[in-house]
């Protein structure tokens, strides 16, 4: 019994796809354990009960969507950054063209957009971010009825990237409720409902709703289950269900100056370069000596 994360540690769908589609199709992965790495955990599809998607491209699995046997929950993270701070993302009209073409293959309840993270610096000023807003749940309507934000957090790759972000350290209670108004008020226009991510400002009082991103109520009306607290994300404001990553960290290509799973760019090089597509595993191959432990029963 478990809940398939793909993947909070790296964009799999983005750049890793062919291995992705080559793992569903032999009905199992491999995860080597980020803390541990002699241990790998081996998760068997038929264990598996629900799957989550989360991407910033979701171009590469449109097609072989619905090929998958397994209640779908997707998140695609489309923010109105430029390449100065997202310097390989997609053109986002692209994004916003395979959002609609999810929606319809999972459904709208299913399909959830990530407006995530909000970083306030002069250039991307709370204005700037309304309007984005707005235009975003414009072209989504009738595509999308969540949508859930987070702001920046203080990160290793964020400090790293201070000179390039140069964003506002801590928000006041106005940037909050004038965040919180605006976009409750756009949500709702467009059919919409709007939540926090994991935040001790939820906005809740400025129309917020209170959810979590996969909650163990959800993940029960999807698949029947009842699943644990997502314990390992150590965090007071996280309520989701526990889920198991397939993914690595440091091998995203995406580069985003705000990323939390992302901190050195030359060890990202290595790890894609160590990457195979015929492989159990995302990064490298098992090893001779590796204990191979079968989780998600």
């Amino acid at each position: 019994m478990s809940i398939l994360n793909i993947s909070g540690r790296t964009d799999v769908v983005a750049f890793y796809h062919k291995w992705l589609i080559n793992r569903f199709n032999e009905g199992f992965f491999d995860v080597r354990n980020p803390f541990y790495p002699k241990l790998v955990n081996r998760i068997y599809l038929k264990n598996v009960d629900l799957i989550t998607f989360c991407t910033k491209n979701p171009l590469p699995i449109i097609d072989y969507l619905p090929k998958i046997d397994k209640p779908i929950i997707f998140f695609v993270t489309l923010t109105p950054y430029k390449k100065d701070i997202e310097p390989n993302v997609i053109d986002k009209k692209l994004i916003i063209e395979g959002i609609k073409k999810i929606s319809k293959i999972v459904g709208i309840n299913n399909m959830i957009v990530r407006y995530d993270p909000i970083l306030i610096n002069d250039k991307y000023d709370i204005n700037y971010h309304i309007k984005a807003f707005d235009k975003l749940t414009s072209e989504l309507d009738g595509y999308v009825n969540q949508i859930i934000v987070s702001f920046i957090d203080d990160y290793k790759n964020v400090r790293k990237n201070d000179d390039i972000l140069n964003y506002k350290k801590k928000l006041s209670k106005e940037d909050y409720k004038k965040i919180g108004i605006n976009f409750s008020e756009i949500a709702n226009h467009h059919n919409m409902s709007v939540r926090t991510c994991c935040e001790e400002e939820t906005l809740w009082e400025y129309g917020f709703i209170k959810g979590d991103c996969v909650s163990k109520a959800k993940a029960y009306a999807l698949t029947g289950k009842k699943f644990p607290l997502w314990n390992e994300r150590n965090s007071p404001y996280c309520k989701c269900a526990k889920s198991i990553d397939i993914g690595s960290y440091n091998s995203c290509l995406h580069l985003c100056k705000y990323c939390y799973a992302n901190f050195n760019e030359d060890e990202i090089l290595d790890n894609y370069r160590n990457h195979y597509d015929d492989s159990t595993m995302l990064i490298g191959r098992i090893n001779e000596d590796d204990e191979i432990k079968e989780i998600g029963k």
